[in-house]
């Protein structure tokens, strides 16, 4: 009678796994470099190989001939787009981002909607569902949906296993936010995860945009607020009570503006896009929202140019406290005010040098985000695909297994 779960059938699925979880993880591959990464022999790598391919779990593809180098096409390989698909949705103050992939790491749609900062839960969640269902069709396919992961404003405090039942993050007791998850996963059954915008737009710079070669990030977004991401030695850092990130609620001025934390002076009251409108209108400018601020700056209007260079200023004067503190290679700077271009990074990048240790100066590397205001709904999609080295020491992995994409 033959064995169907003896030591080689286990070794051989686990095989299957290593090979599946390198293809979910890093998206198309060669046979080359998915033998450099898993350290299994050429002979037994083909072999699963050749079987996934033939029983549809994995495609294989070539270059088109227009992209091809001279010689033989090097085929590369994929999860089949047809065995699952992943939603990112980003509820941000004043707008719903949203980013749809299948498994093989492509992305079937993006849509972004503006709505008004006194929208509740019920309006949010709402437009969610007229998004989504816009996209739907014949790459959006719900009935392939597998998981949907969520960015909100604010600390999350705890994480919520897929497959449980539904429940959300706890933002707070009371809090409307507790219930995105249960709504979600009504509308759509799928397994949902939510976490704080900010950290999933540091993710998702770390995964697809700016920093896929550095271990250490610092990612700070300036938008209607300003928070951010930090990934240390490889890991997306959390915090003990979601709280990472908060660099918004760093002083920078004191005895300056009362925040809304609490606090006065900090930085979110001198670098948010708000701030920025209101010291631009105080200098005599007349644009109507931050996106009009920052093209004025580009274009070298005085006005526009001060208030810019000075938010930049003291968010480097920020990061330069965070940088000496704990030493990341790389700061990512991203939201609506990056926008501005040179007129806010040369800002940040000088304040920043000038408060660095001296050692430390030349060994960080300030860049710009690349993913833009749909940064954070792609993190909701690493953060269910969550398999990604990134996410090794996050909180309750070990009880996501059901909500993985596969």
């Amino acid at each position: 009678m033959q064995q169907h779960d003896g030591p080689l059938a286990r070794l051989r699925r686990g095989h299957e796994e290593l090979v599946l979880d390198l293809l979910r993880r890093h998206g198309p591959l060669s046979r080359a470099e998915l033998g450099a990464r898993c350290g299994l022999s050429r002979t037994t790598l083909y072999d699963i190989v050749g079987v996934l391919v033939a029983t549809g779990t994995v495609v294989a593809s070539v270059p088109e001939a227009g992209r091809r180098r001279r010689g033989r096409p090097v085929e590369r390989l994929a999860l089949n787009p047809a065995a699952g698909q992943a939603i990112g949705i980003d509820l941000a103050r004043r707008a719903v981002h949203i980013a749809a992939v299948n498994v093989a790491h492509e992305v079937v749609g993006t849509a972004s909607r503006a709505h008004g900062p006194d929208l509740d839960l019920a309006g949010r969640i709402a437009l969610v569902e007229e998004m989504v269902d816009e996209l739907s069709g014949d790459s959006l396919r719900l009935a392939a949906l597998r998981a949907i992961g969520v960015g909100v404003v604010g600390p999350v405090a705890s994480a919520p296993a897929p497959g449980s039942g539904g429940g959300s993050a706890s933002l707070g007791a009371g809090d409307e936010r507790d219930t995105i998850a249960e709504l979600l996963r009504k509308r759509f059954g799928a397994p949902v995860l939510v976490d704080n915008n900010t950290r999933l737009a540091a993710l998702a710079e770390s995964v697809w945009g700016a920093a896929t070669d550095a271990r250490d990030v610092l990612y700070v977004r300036l938008s209607h607020g300003v928070g951010g991401g930090l990934v240390v030695d490889g890991a997306l850092h959390r915090g003990a009570s979601g709280l990472s990130g908060e660099f918004g609620h760093i002083s920078v001025e004191p005895g300056g503006r009362r925040c809304q934390c609490g606090g006065s002076g900090c930085l979110e009251t001198v670098a948010s896009a708000g701030a920025v409108l209101d010291a631009y209108r105080a200098a005599g400018g007349t644009a109507d929202d931050i996106a009009a601020v920052t093209a004025a700056a580009r274009a070298g209007e005085p006005a526009a140019v001060t208030a810019v260079a000075a938010a930049g200023r003291r968010v480097g004067v920020a990061l330069a406290a965070v940088c000496n503190a704990i030493g990341p290679s790389t700061v990512v700077v991203g939201g609506e005010l990056a926008s501005a271009g040179a007129v806010l990074i040369d800002q940040v990048r000088a304040a920043l040098t000038e408060g660095l240790m001296p050692v430390a100066r030349p060994l960080l590397d300030l860049r710009p985000a690349v993913l833009g205001e749909g940064g954070a709904a792609l993190g909701g999609i690493a953060l269910v695909l969550h398999r990604s080295p990134l996410l090794s020491r996050y909180p309750n992995r070990e009880d996501r297994e059901d909500g993985d994409v596969s």
